[in-house]
């Protein structure tokens, strides 16, 4: 029984939906959105595999129902690359070799774009701080942290900043 209008912009493009009062925003956005590059891992909010932006702050997607993001804004990895290629972000992960099964990725990119949009210059304590709510299993995160301040480095030499 879908009893819940949901209308949300998702990734730039107004999307709306019914849906029952329990579902969450990450079993929205994948089933009835069809946005499947967040995933579900924990389903407890501890894992960081469905890590969105609402409304410009990260959440758990699985820790909020699809209706409290009614009139929101919502960005899914699928939103951080522009006309389908590669953000400087998603090509760093793949030149160091910061995803193996791919599970945790998008949670990572979410977190990490997160970051940098508040900490331009991070250092590596600070990266790995600002990740520790992401968990994979895979990478041993030295990968990961390498991309994203190679990615800190590259933008700052971009605007003429700090170790430009």
């Amino acid at each position: 029984m879908k009893n819940h209008f949901v209308n949300l912009t998702l990734n730039g493009v107004e999307r709306e939906s019914s849906c029952e009062s329990r579902t969450t925003l990450l079993d929205f956005i994948r089933h009835d959105l069809g946005a499947t590059g967040t995933h579900a891992g924990c389903e407890h909010g501890v894992c960081g595999a469905c890590t969105v932006e609402v409304d410009g702050q990260v959440i758990r997607s699985c820790l909020m129902f699809a209706c409290q993001a009614h009139g929101s804004v919502v960005k899914t990895v699928e939103g951080i690359s522009e006309l389908g290629e590669l953000s400087d972000l998603q090509s760093a992960f793949k030149k160091h070799h910061a995803l193996q099964c791919g599970f945790c990725t998008s949670g990572f990119l979410m977190s990490a774009n997160d970051l940098l949009n508040k900490n331009p210059n991070p250092t590596e304590l600070e990266v790995r701080e600002g990740l520790s709510g992401n968990i994979c299993r895979c990478t041993g995160y030295v990968g990961i942290v390498e991309a994203v301040l190679e990615v800190a480095s590259s933008r700052l030499k971009m605007l003429g900043g700090e170790n430009a």
